[in-house]
């Protein structure tokens, strides 16, 4: 196989894996420079030259950093782990397919980003019509979306090996979440291909006039909400699986993890209309129906709370710790592998209460289109998520490439995690608060001729652009910290997977029997979306025509 056991995973595989998450940090560092700009416009301080567009900035910031820096770092991440988790390495098919998914995927955003570049794609957060981009922003979009698909199928083919192999034996718990998480992506992802084939397409053509605005957004939403758990459940699986091992702990629970990822895949897709409390044209009964389902989020996200505490707690005290919190002066906190994504965990308590605010009709309509809600997703993605997968980063370039993790590049991590959550304390607090003082999100710099509300809201965006600037240091950092990685000195660096406490309870077979789960997901996205989206078809209303502002 060209494997050693001691040096860990096979050249091959280390390859598709590392390409992915250099390529995600490629798009990150191109992101960060979009969003510095945006600070710095909204924030009244700079003008763009050579007639760029604020609009511009936003539509590549958005893509890249939310959209392509996130699956990337995702698919390369999860390639890993099934590798590592199912016998040390990849069947060749779901190598090919990985690499299959990795080429349609860069083709689909190389395009995309050239035309974002030059202007043909203004459309701020991909495709929410009647902005209408160049046709061949939302072919390009088609290739990523199908490329992950690829990769997806990659892990599924990966797993029905080892299920067959090891009949009888419960599938180790990352490849499960990894499983979990693409199958939700696959399933969230479909509304998407159907919007951009059927609609959004024919449209930017002009093979047909109009489009049918209110169903080309739920169908957007219904893969947009989704998409935001697309991000989370990788993060969870380092929450779950990787931080235990690394602070010397054991698992809580193998069964309370599976049970949350089943309750994210059932309870993640049918909630997309609390993106469209605001919007006509959708009865209000279907959305009471959404954000009830919304609201059974929390649970899975409050079962990980519990989880990942318990865990801390169980190992503080079985290394000693005394008294209420004894436990916490335990925790490795001079160790990046568990400073990073702790914070991210830390950070995501406030992030989810936003999140709780956002779902919320009456509270939705005082925050809607305000940059709390940006503020909101910078807190959810950009901190949580972003630092777990720099967290992850830290061990997974080593692991991969038998390389070891210095003292100083430990210290380098814990500054480049400080720098950033201090940029986001700025930049996030800034928006929620202005965002509740009426300030619009996705608008350049204005006075509003100097209207008094508007004067009051400018000490915030110079605030937001001072944080956008600090951040641009992390996001430059975390580079720098790549560089270092990849010629870090040789050695054996381990892949962390927790083992599950002695004391935790035996997972039930059922966790495994995905016809039923998807079953269920069938039948909740039928009771969510039937009824709606038929009236959506069935009175489409006059159409609109698309726009292009810029």
């Amino acid at each position: 196989m060209g494997m050693d056991t001691a040096k860990g995973f096979d050249r091959r595989d280390t390859s598709l894996v590392l390409a992915h998450i250099l390529f995600a940090f490629g798009a990150l560092l191109i992101g960060g420079i979009a969003g510095l700009l945006q600070g710095l416009v909204r924030g009244g301080m700079i003008k763009l030259p050579y007639e760029i567009g604020y609009y511009q900035l936003l539509t590549a910031h958005g893509v890249l950093m939310a959209l392509i820096f996130t699956t990337y770092f995702i698919i390369g991440f999860m390639y890993s782990g099934v590798a590592k988790s199912l016998g040390g390495y990849l069947l060749p098919i779901s190598r090919k397919l990985g690499w299959l998914g990795f080429g349609l995927m860069s083709t689909g955003t190389i395009v995309a980003t050239i035309l974002i570049l030059l202007n043909k794609a203004t459309v701020l957060y991909t495709f929410y019509a009647p902005l209408k981009a160049s046709p061949w922003f939302y072919v390009a979009l088609v290739f990523v979306v199908v490329g992950s698909w690829m990769s997806g199928f990659g892990i599924f083919i990966n797993y029905r090996y080892w299920k067959k192999v090891n009949q009888g034996k419960t599938t180790p718990i990352f490849t499960f979440m990894a499983v979990a998480t693409m199958m939700m992506w696959i399933i969230a992802t479909l509304g998407v291909a159907i919007e951009v084939l059927f609609q959004l397409i024919p449209w930017s053509f002009g093979w047909v006039e109009t489009v049918n605005v209110v169903l080309s957004r739920t169908l957007f939403w219904y893969f947009g909400h989704p998409l935001v758990y697309f991000w989370l459940l990788p993060a969870y699986m380092c929450w779950y699986v990787i931080i235990p091992k690394v602070i010397g702990g054991k698992m809580f629970s193998d069964a309370l993890a599976r049970l949350s990822f089943i309750m994210f895949l059932l309870f993640s897709i049918p909630v997309g209309l609390h993106h469209q409390l605001m919007e006509p044209g959708i009865t209000n009964v279907w959305k009471y129906v959404q954000v009830v389902l919304t609201f059974m989020v929390i649970i899975p996200s409050l079962m990980t709370a519990f989880s990942l505490f318990a865990t801390f707690e169980q190992h503080g005290r079985s290394v000693g710790a005394k008294g209420l919190f004894g436990w916490l002066k335990k925790l490795p906190w001079n160790d990046v592998r568990f400073f990073a994504p702790f914070m991210g965990m830390l950070i995501f308590i406030p992030a989810g209460a936003g999140g709780i605010v956002n779902a919320s009709h009456e509270l939705n309509a005082v925050v809607h289109n305000t940059l709390w809600v940006t503020g909101h997703f910078h807190l959810t993605v950009a901190t949580s998520v972003a630092l777990t997968f720099f967290g992850v980063t830290y061990w997974l370039i080593p692991a991969m490439t038998g390389r070891v993790l210095t003292p100083k590049m430990h210290r380098l991590g814990i500054i480049q995690t400080l720098i950033w959550v201090v940029g986001m304390f700025f930049m996030s607090g800034s928006m929620h608060t202005v965002g509740l003082l009426g300030s619009p999100r996705r608008t350049a710099f204005t006075t509003y001729q100097d209207h008094p509300d508007a004067v009051l809201w400018m000490p915030y965006h110079v605030a937001m652009a001072i944080g956008g600037m600090i951040l641009f240091i992390g996001v430059i950092l975390m580079i720098v910290n790549i560089v270092m990685l990849l010629n870090a000195p040789k050695g054996y660096t381990e892949y962390p997977l927790a083992e599950v406490s002695e004391k935790a309870e035996q997972t039930p077979a059922i966790f495994e029997r995905w016809g039923v789960w998807v079953g269920i997901v069938v039948v909740l996205i039928l009771v969510a979306y039937a009824m709606p989206v038929t009236e959506m078809i069935t009175n489409p209303g006059v159409g609109s025509k698309g726009f292009v502002t810029w």
